[in-house]
């Protein structure tokens, strides 16, 4: 069952399959003041994009199970939703070609300042 619509342009999918990571991230959009949605995988994250209109960026990991990972994801999100920001994280080396165009990249761990900084940046 989808959740309740937030107003426009408030709302960051983030996208992990580590509950705890979930769960971390999901307190960082809150401290810049967003609203987190939550998936699991890229599979219910596409799900989700398709019922909702009111998410301004997608926060995802690379590396997780399902029909595909975060970068690919990204490109998915890009070609559908042009409008919707990606903010990307890894542990691992990701190369700038592989990644969409205005993509922001952060290596995990990633300092949470720098992430509410360039979420709030984002979502204006």
């Amino acid at each position: 069952m989808p959740e309740q619509s937030s107003p426009r342009g408030s709302c960051v999918l983030i996208v992990e399959d580590e509950p705890m990571l979930l769960l971390m991230a999901s307190d960082i959009v809150e401290d810049a003041g967003l609203h987190p949605i939550l998936a699991g995988n890229a599979d219910e994250a596409i799900r989700i994009l398709e019922a909702r209109k009111d998410v301004c960026v997608v926060f995802t990991d690379v590396r997780m199970p399902g029909s595909m990972d975060g970068v690919r994801l990204a490109v998915a999100v890009r070609e559908r939703w042009p409008p919707i920001k990606l903010l990307i994280v890894s542990g691992h080396l990701v190369k700038d070609s592989d990644l969409p165009k205005g993509t922001r990249f952060f290596s995990k761990p990633y300092p949470s300042e720098a992430i509410i900084s360039t979420l709030r940046e984002l979502a204006a």
